[in-house]
């Protein structure tokens, strides 16, 4: 008997939940961690707003937030093979805080 959440051949199925699907728009990542757990807030800086709502919240294990790290370097490789390199008009310095604090990595 197969597992409901994999086909027949193996292969994981994943649903896609038309509100979910629409995703939404973040130009701004809070991350932080603790002993067990990866947090990556995603937010929205709008022009003349002047507080950046958290849009969602991503809690990982160590391990997938160092699987999630490869996957998007080997995706960025990849589009920048396709599409030219991304550059980062004047980059700010990152911060580091500790977990708790309300400010990380971004």
């Amino acid at each position: 008997m197969a597992d409901n959440n994999q086909s027949q051949n193996g292969q994981l199925q994943i649903e896609l939940r038309p509100e979910i699907a629409q995703g939404e728009y973040a130009n701004f990542a809070i991350i932080t961690h603790s002993s067990s757990d990866f947090v990556l807030d995603f937010a929205r800086i709008m022009p003349g707003v002047p507080k950046a709502q958290v849009r969602s919240r991503v809690i990982l294990a160590p391990e997938h937030a160092k699987r999630l790290l490869q996957a998007l370097q080997e995706n960025i490789l990849n589009y920048e093979r396709q599409f030219g390199k991304i550059e980062i008009p004047n980059q700010a310095p990152r911060t580091i805080a500790p977990f708790g604090s309300g400010r990380g990595e971004a």
